[in-house]
């Protein structure tokens, strides 16, 4: 079950990496602007607030890795914490701006969480 939640750790870890580097350094690039459906000014006008945002992503994936780095006894309070973040960041997300949202960063840290209350000791 451990090494379960580890790859569902990494996944999501991996997911906020992307997120970051979308945020960060892509956000009024090509692709930034065609993944958030963005104009080259609205991207120009937000580019601190998104690499904020980026930033945050980034801290999230951090957490997760140390998890996934964490000996065993400790990983479990790691996992919950940032799984719950990630869920719940997640979710205001999908609210907020886009159901897609909740199902691409909400649902797999959801199941992480869920696996990590009931698969850990």
């Amino acid at each position: 079950m451990q090494t379960l939640i580890q790859v569902i750790a990494g996944f999501v870890a991996l997911e906020h990496v992307y997120f970051l580097v979308l945020e960060m350094f892509l956000w009024n690039k090509a692709k930034g602007m065609a993944v958030f459906k963005m104009t080259q000014e609205h991207a120009n006008a937000t580019k601190v607030l998104a690499a904020n945002q980026g930033l945050y992503n980034g801290f999230l994936a951090a957490g997760l890795v140390w998890g996934i780095l964490a000996a065993p006894e400790c990983a479990k309070p790691v996992f919950l914490f940032f799984f719950s973040c990630v869920t719940v960041a997640g979710i205001y997300g999908g609210i907020t701006v886009s159901p897609r949202i909740a199902v691409l960063q909400a649902t797999p840290a959801f199941i992480g969480l869920l696996l990590t209350i009931f698969g850990m000791v």
